[in-house]
């Protein structure tokens, strides 16, 4: 039986994030570090839990719970997202060019401009969630089990007893997929 953490309600957020024209650098050393860093500098001054966490060459996906009377996820990804762009930025920018609406916008070429949120309703929303995001690169092809991932959350919810460590190695959907992504 999974031992799921307690849904807090309209606390408790989905997302996917994905890199501009889906450029494959985030599960580079340097990316991993940059975004670790970004993260931990965004909450110090925005606090934020994450519970769970995949990060794939190019998208990430995670579940947050914010803070009691805080909803401004928006504001923290727009930190991390700032912060990474200023530590990695010309590491990735490689031959992209930069549209007239980026540059209108002021915007980079690393990130897409916007990303997917969807708020956690249930246990069982917040469960097929979690799952997704360990199952996604089984999903995308990378590995035959969510084990053999190193860029996620699976072995820490492992040893919660979330799931055991045969857990999606069939190559089956283990899940209802959500169809984000």
């Amino acid at each position: 039986m999974s031992n799921y953490r307690r849904v807090k309600e309209g606390r408790t957020y989905f997302f996917t994030v994905v890199t501009y024209q889906r450029r494959p650098f985030l599960c580079q050393d340097g990316s991993r570090l940059a975004l670790r860093t970004a993260i931990e500098e965004t909450r110090l001054s925005h606090p934020f839990e994450i519970d769970a966490w995949v990060l794939m060459p190019d998208h990430l996906h995670c579940i947050w719970t914010l803070p009691d009377n805080d909803g401004d996820y928006s504001k923290r990804w727009g930190l991390i997202k700032a912060g990474f762009t200023k530590k990695i930025k010309s590491d990735v920018a490689g031959n992209v060019q930069k549209s007239n609406s980026r540059t209108k916008h002021r915007e980079s070429i690393v990130w897409q401009r916007r990303f997917w949120e969807h708020m956690i309703r249930n246990e069982a929303d917040y469960k097929a969630h979690i799952d997704y995001i360990h199952f996604n690169p089984v999903k995308h092809g990378l590995v035959g089990a969510p084990a053999e991932w190193k860029h996620s959350t699976f072995h820490k919810c492992v040893q919660e007893g979330m799931y055991t460590i045969e857990w999606g190695a069939t190559g089956d959907l283990p899940f209802a997929d959500i169809g984000n992504e």
